[in-house]
Formats: C-alpha cells, sequence, structure tokens
C-alpha cells in the first residue's frame, strides 16, 4: 500500500510561500546568515528522515522475525485496521495541530509514526527476497539522492510541476483501487511504473518547498516544526518510491 495520498503539506505559523531566493538579502536578513538558517533547517530535515526511515527498517524486521508480532498486528483485525487508521489520523492532523503542538510533541509522532509504517511494511521481508530488497534500497537511495539534490539547487521554480504531480498522484491511487478489483497483472506493472516517476518529481519539488520555506524570517521553534514536516514529506517520498521499485525489481519468492 502507499501512503503519499496521506502526506501532510507544511502550513506553519500561517507563513507564505516565498519566492526563490535571488541572492539578496531576505526578510532583512544577510545573505550569510540566510544561507546559515537554510543549511542548519535542511540538515536536521535530513537527519530526521534518516532517523524515521532508521526506525522503519528496525520495526520492520523486528515485527517480521517475530511469529507473535506478526499474528498480533496482521491477525488481529482490530489491531490491523487500528494501526492503518492511526497512521492516517497521524498523517492529517499533524499538520493541523502542529502549531499547538511543542517541537518535541511533533518530533516524537513523527518517530511514532515512522514505528507504525515499519510494522506495517514487515511482510515485505515475507513476500521478497532479501537481497532483492538490499539491492532496491540502494537503487531507491541513489534515486531519491539525486533528485533531492536536484530539487535543493536547481533554479527552475518546480511549482506549477508539483501541482500536476499531485493532480496525477490522486489518478494513480483509483488506479490502485480499481486495479484491486481488477487483478491485471499489466495495469499493476504500468501503476508501479508511473509511481517511480511520480515519486521521482515528487521528491524534488517537495525538498524545494522545504528549502523555499527556510528562507522565510522563522522563529527557532517553527524553523524546528518545519524540518520535522519537511522529514515527514521526504520520509514519503522515499518510502513510496522503494516500494513502486520492489514491485518492479521483487517478483517474490519462489
Amino acid at each position: 500500500m502507499d501512503y503519499k495520498n496521506q502526506q501532510p503539506k507544511y502550513n506553519i505559523g500561517n507563513q507564505p510561500t516565498p519566492p526563490p531566493y535571488n541572492g539578496a538579502s531576505y526578510y532583512g536578513a544577510s545573505q550569510n546568515a540566510l544561507s546559515s538558517q537554510v543549511n542548519t533547517i535542511m540538515r536536521k530535515v535530513y537527519v530526521r528522515m534518516f532517523i524515521g526511515l532508521l526506525i522503519s527498517a528496525f520495526c520492520a524486521l523486528g515485527t517480521a522475525t517475530s511469529p507473535a508480532a506478526m499474528g498480533f498486528f496482521f491477525g488481529n483485525q482490530i489491531v490491523f485496521w487500528g494501526m492503518l487508521i492511526a497512521m492516517f489520523a497521524i498523517a492529517f492532523i499533524l499538520p493541523a495541530r502542529m502549531d499547538k503542538m511543542s517541537q518535541g510533541a511533533v518530533l516524537g509522532v513523527f518517530c511514532l509514526y515512522s514505528a507504525l509504517m515499519g510494522c506495517w511494511l514487515a511482510p515485505i521481508f515475507i513476500v521478497y527476497r532479501l537481497g532483492t530488497i538490499v539491492y532496491t534500497l540502494f537503487i531507491t537511495a541513489g534515486t531519491f539522492g539525486a533528485m533531492s539534490v536536484y530539487g535543493y539547487f536547481t533554479k527552475r521554480d518546480l511549482t506549477k510541476m508539483g501541482s500536476y504531480m499531485m493532480m496525477a498522484l490522486f489518478g494513480l491511487i483509483i488506479l490502485m483501487i480499481v486495479n484491486i478489483f481488477a487483478k491485471s497483472s499489466t495495469l499493476e506493472w504500468i501503476v508501479s511504473i508511473v509511481g517511480v516517476v511520480l515519486f521521482i518529481g515528487l521528491t524534488a519539488w517537495d525538498t524545494q518547498q522545504v528549502r523555499r520555506l527556510a528562507q522565510s524570517n522563522l522563529s527557532p521553534a517553527v524553523s524546528d516544526k518545519l524540518a520535522t514536516m519537511g522529514a515527514m514529506n521526504l520520509y514519503l517520498d522515499f518510502i513510496n518510491l522503494f516500494l513502486f521499485l520492489l514491485r518492479i525489481f521483487g517478483g517474490g519468492r519462489d
């Protein structure tokens, strides 16, 4: 299952999305101070995203290697649907309530979300070979890294492209729902390819969005929350890109 449709979009402290930085001072800040602020926020974004991925990986592996845990999460319908509803609730409620939450609470909820996602992804260790998972993980990391670097440094405004991609995402979700009933291998292959292309583009767009927001005149508390929400968006890009690539390269166990 793919979770980008749960993606929270940051609207922190009612800050408007600033225009692309043009090298001049911004909101009264010197160029050096602005560069330092952006670098600090982006460093937090990537560190927290990495922590989220580690939490998910350990929870997924731990659940997959424990028959008791697999039975608890996937053998009990109440727990199964409760976990899924909790992830949706966190993804939609966290951005709306973030202004009223402390920095630590926002980060804690993100870590909880990462743990739930990890438990949800545990079956991939049963469906796919470990070598295939590791191979796909490296491909995902390389692709994600390249597109995130592009999104960070490009001078091209990706806003319009991002809007189109979000509309395409809803179309992709509809196709996935249709294929649940159609069970078409051809349609599944098309969905996987489109999903890879879509999340490659969304990675660049989300990176640029975080960088542009980081250029705003944010208070330390707000910038810290921005870093967490930016990490969550890029985390979801990575997870979905990995899952779609795994569908293509996986093939499943014999």
